[in-house]
């Protein structure tokens, strides 16, 4: 999981947005690899979040995660005993894994 800002380390990440006004962005931007996060104020007020693009792909992928574990807590509620394989739901339209790996090959313009 990514490391969320805790408490006793949030006021260290909080990031005066004169600074930026000062010419340290390229500072501030190395404190954000360096912990993953800052949050910009102005006027005392958070002004928006800077994440390392690693930090943000790991948000993103548990949000996934979570919709999906959503999802499929949604239809088992539902399940009424049929279930089929992927393959047999290609071989309906009559496709195999093969195919399927031969798509992932093809670039779309």
């Amino acid at each position: 999981m990514f490391n969320a800002i805790s408490l006793s380390n949030a006021l260290d990440s909080l990031v005066p947005i004169t600074r930026f006004n000062r010419g340290e962005a390229n500072k501030v931007f190395d404190e954000v690899r360096e912990s993953g996060c800052k949050i910009v104020v102005k006027n005392n007020k958070p002004e928006c979040i800077l994440l390392t693009p690693e930090t943000y792909q790991k948000m993103v992928d548990i949000i996934e995660d979570q919709y999906l574990l959503t999802v499929a807590e949604e239809r088992l509620k539902y399940n009424i005993g049929v279930t089929y394989s992927f393959e047999e739901v290609l071989a309906k339209d009559g496709l195999t894994l093969a195919d399927i790996d031969a798509m992932e090959d093809v670039e779309i313009e």
